[in-house]
């Protein structure tokens, strides 16, 4: 019998996982007649039926069932032995996939993108920014980034960007109508740019002294799921914006926003990257997060990647 390809083989385990052509592709990062196409080389080799679909379903044969249970851990091993040959190359290559939230678009991948698509020519950069929290192992990342409290117990995780910390700010123009807040009771009278999650539910407005913490429910004549446009509505004197200090950080400077309750707001926890415990660190990854990390502003000490959580 002629043997299959492991694109073949790679294709079927993915349909096989997800009984979704749609996910399935995307996990691939192929199309999906691209797949349709590797699933109908995989059955004419072996010359059995592995799944049947209709236009709503998709499902396993009892061919199909028996493959994927015998195949799995297989090709799962095969697949483990060409990642750990990666790590010996001297340029990395291949495709990276990244779930990130929008903050840490901006805090942690901008900063450092361009320099690393630079010194690795030959790895391509897939990032899908998203607040939302997501299967990062179902929805076929690579890895994540998120904060540590959101974090899966079963992940391996490396903290990269800059330390966090929350700024409240106003422009000029607001602060000429309304007197600064003092402590963040006082945010219960002033106009507030309130941001939603994509759940739907409001944001919190957290703050900390000491071992006191205060959430304040406040209110505003906007509410927003995007924070270049909270941003963008402090600027405009709409408001108050409760934001990352790294986001306005220019407008600090220029003055173009002005911060209050700076000591009701601190240091927090940096942002991790994570990733699904495997012997072998995927070598685009290992060279993202050896960038990720290797800035003034990121965490110290050595990068103990297969050990790390």
């Amino acid at each position: 019998m002629t043997l299959p390809t492991l694109t073949a083989l790679q294709a079927f385990l993915s349909l096989a996982r997800h009984l979704s052509f749609t996910k399935a592709a995307l996990e691939r990062g192929v199309s999906t007649s691209a797949l349709s196409h590797a699933l109908r080389e995989l059955e004419g080799t072996l010359e059995v039926r592995l799944i049947s679909r209709t236009n709503r379903s998709v499902a396993l044969t009892a061919a199909g069932e028996f493959f994927q249970v015998h195949a799995a851990a297989a090709i799962a091993e095969v697949e483990v032995a060409l990642a750990g040959i990666g790590s010996f190359r001297d340029r990395p290559a291949g495709t990276l996939r990244l779930n990130v939230p929008r903050s840490a678009a901006d805090l942690v991948v901008r900063p450092v993108m361009a320099a690393f698509l630079l010194r690795y020519p030959d790895i391509r950069l897939d990032i899908v920014s998203d607040d939302r929290l997501v299967d990062i192992v179902a929805d076929g990342f690579d890895a994540g980034i998120r904060e540590g409290r959101l974090l899966a117990q079963d992940m391996i995780s490396v903290p990269v960007g800059p330390p966090l910390r929350f700024a409240v700010v106003g422009s000029p123009s607001y602060f000429a109508q309304r007197p600064e807040p003092s402590t963040p009771q006082d945010l219960l009278s002033h106009d507030c740019i309130r941001r939603r999650f994509p759940n739907g539910t409001p944001y919190p407005w957290t703050f900390g002294q000491g071992k006191n913490a205060i959430t304040v429910e406040v209110s505003g004549p906007v509410v927003l799921d995007d924070r270049a446009l909270i941003i963008a509505a402090a600027l405009d004197g709409i408001g108050l914006a409760h934001t990352h200090e790294g986001l306005v950080a220019d407008h600090l400077v220029k003055g173009t926003l002005i911060r209050v309750l700076a000591k009701w707001c601190p240091p927090l926890p940096s942002f991790y990257l994570y990733y699904p415990g495997r012997r072998h660190v995927p070598a685009p990854l290992r060279a993202f997060i050896d960038m990720a990390r290797s800035p003034a502003w990121a965490a110290s000490g050595p990068a103990a990647l297969d050990g790390e959580s």
